[in-house]
Order: C-alpha cells, then structure tokens, then sequence
C-alpha cells in the first residue's frame, strides 16, 4: 500500500500520549480522561470501567452508533518502567528526530491509540456498514487485567462486535498467532529449627528447589518432545522461574521459601494441565514434609492468566488487515496480547500495529514515522471500507 505523510494532528497526539506516564504502577487516568474529552467534542460519549480503588480505567467508545456492528481497535494505555535503562534521551519527552518518534509506549502501543484517536473524525463520516469501536485498557503489561472487565461491560452494554484489530508493534504485519503467559507463584511452608538439628526440621529451600526442577524437567520435556509450531522463534512451550525467595540465616534452617514461575504455551498446548502437573508434583512431597511436622505443605497463587491466541489467515478479519496494510503474508508473534482474551469471548480478532517489539521494553523506544504513515494509511481503508474481509 502506498504511504501517506503522516498528519501533524495524528503526530502530536502520539506525543501527547507519550509525554503521559502510565507505567503500570501508575494511574492512567490522566491519559483516559485526555481521549474521553477528545471524543466528547466530537459528541462521542465514552463509557469508562474502573479497578477497584478508581485509580484506573479503560474506556469503550462507539463510533458510528445505530450501525449494526462494529470493529474494536484495542489498544493498552499502561507501560512498563524504564528503571535502570541507560536512555539517551528523556522516556517522557517525546522527540521526533531521523524519522523516529522517541519515548517510552511510543512503539508499545501509544502511537497506535493516538492515530486512532487522530482518526476519529473520519469514522464518524465513514460511509462503512459498521462501527469503530475503541477499546482502551489498563494494566495489560502486567497481566491484561483491565481489558476483562472492559469486555464483560461491552457485553453488559449489549455490543456484539464483528471483529477486533489489536494493535500491538507487528511492523503492520497482521500476526494471527501468539503463545499464551500463565505466572505462578509458589509458596513452601516448611518447619525452622537449628541447622544442628535438621532431621528435626522440613528444609523449605529445598523443598521448594524440588520443585524448581520439576519445572526445568518440564521444560527439557517440552523441548525434547513437544510437536512443533513453526513460526514461531521458539517452536513449542517454554518453563522458566524468574524469581526464588527464602531464608534468614546461614544457621536456621528455613521455615519459607517461595519462587515464581511461567509458563508461554503454543496455542495448541495444554497449559491447564502444564500447571496440574506441577501442583501434583507438589502434593506428592507433601507427606514427607506432614511426616515432621503437620502444618508444613506447598500452596500456589495465580499473578496472571494471558491465553494464547490463534486466529487464522482465512479469518475476515485476517484478510481485511492484509488488504489495508498491503501485506499479503501474516506472522507469528512471541510476546502476548489481549488479543487471546477477545478470541476467547468469541470476536474474531487480528494483531496489526506499527512499530516493532525489538524497539519496545527498551532504551531509546521509538516508532519510525514512516510505520506510523502506514497505520495512517491502515486506517484511512478502514474508513473507506464497505465489507469485512
């Protein structure tokens, strides 16, 4: 598809975006109500969905109302920190320089929301059968938490969407596939004593490293065994533990420990029974810790749930961001989405956004121009076009 030079409007709110910060332990209500007043001069009401101490929201907005249906663009507000990041330039300040927009969500995924948003009053002229619907959440990076309550009140609200485009960095390459993240964390309760006398204690580090090789057991076992799913940078389900806690003193012998562990399943993997096999891991050390000492035993807290996502390049969906990207492959992409989530509620669902994920988490994150002309041009289609597919 033949680029367009990018309009000042959609640029400079991509940099008012950015300029917000919303790492995920802030409030993005900043940002929220910025779009809420935007749409409310073009007369589009917003209804918004909150966390439970109102320091967050999402938003969902209806562009095209009494049109039968619609198209969600979704998009995350939140982003991750940059703690520790060497930056060379300031990750709030939102600098354009050598056809680069600079600034922490510029490629992940604020661009995206402020061209959409730059758009807005096209889709209302839009001659097109269907709606836009914006679909704005919170807390994505750190577990897609806000965009389940978002779609539960768009189904409370009656919407019954056609499709939805998510518009993560894919260098507006349509991504139908994605792997799942499930996070755990596991908590050892053992027996302390003095570490003269262990055979009177339940050693809760090494309980819990137990079970940490459990996990890399099933980790090599994924890798030695598990069909693969080419397109994938890593072809079949990974195990990883990311965290291990546990201990007072070189002389007592501990009574806590605790580590985190994910997994990232193939769409095609089984990732209920991943986790099942682990927990029955765990029960089965559980009497001989009970044996020592009966209030001893292993308990697991769920941090999140990211379904994995499998769309289809014959989905309508599918083809539609094809003929508006110009591209006539699809991809396969590594990180996660919420884009599993609306699969799973039943909305044909396609990953389509500029910029790429090398550049976000990263310091000196940046989206090209010319990407953001590209998902000018995606839009302006979307506009114009009469049929999905």
């Amino acid at each position: 598809m033949e680029n367009t030079s990018l309009s000042p409007r959609a640029l400079e709110l991509a940099q008012t975006l950015v300029r917000m910060n919303t790492v995920s332990a802030n409030s993005n209500l900043a940002l929220i109500h910025f779009i809420r007043d935007e749409l409310k001069r073009l007369g589009v009401s917003a209804r918004l969905t909150y966390n439970a101490d109102k320091t967050k929201a999402n938003l969902f907005a209806t562009l095209g109302e009494g049109k039968p249906s619609g198209v969600i663009l979704s998009g995350h507000t939140d982003t991750v920190p940059w703690d520790g990041q060497d930056w060379s330039v300031d990750p709030l300040g939102a600098e354009v320089r050598d056809g680069k927009l600079f600034g922490r969500g510029s490629a992940d995924m604020k661009s995206f929301i402020a061209l959409a948003l730059a758009h807005a009053p096209l889709f209302l002229e839009s001659k097109a059968p269907f709606a836009i619907h914006f679909a704005f959440s919170y807390d994505e990076e750190v577990g897609c938490f806000g965009v389940k309550g978002l779609i539960a009140d768009m189904r409370d609200a009656g919407v019954s969407p056609l499709a939805c485009i998510v518009g993560e960095p894919t260098s507006m390459v349509p991504a139908i596939a994605h792997k799942g993240v499930y996070r755990y964390r596991c908590c050892v309760r053992g027996k302390e004593a003095h570490s003269s006398l262990t055979p009177q204690s339940v050693n809760a580090i090494e309980v819990a490293a137990r079970m940490v090789v459990k996990v890399r057991d099933m980790a090599d076992g994924f890798q030695r065994d598990e069909p693969r799913y080419e397109g994938f940078d890593v072809p079949f389900s990974t195990a990883s533990v990311g965290q291990f806690h546990g201990g007072i003193a070189d002389n007592v012998v501990p009574r806590d420990a605790e580590f985190r562990y994910e997994f990232r399943d193939l769409p095609t993997a089984d990732v209920g029974a991943m986790q099942a096999e682990v927990v029955g891991y765990a029960r089965s050390l559980e009497p001989m810790m009970k044996k020592v000492a009966p209030e001893t035993g292993i308990e697991f807290e769920t941090i999140c749930e990211i379904p994995s996502f499998l769309g289809s390049a014959a989905d309508q969906v599918t083809r539609m961001a094809q003929r508006l990207s110009g591209e006539q492959g699809t991809t396969l992409v590594a990180f996660g989405t919420e884009a599993g989530i609306f699969r799973k509620s039943g909305i044909p669902t396609v990953v389509c956004g500029p910029g790429s994920i090398l550049q976000a988490h990263q310091p000196d994150e940046y989206v090209s121009l010319e990407q953001l002309s590209r998902c000018q041009a995606f839009l302006r289609g979307l506009a114009a076009t009469q049929e999905i597919g």
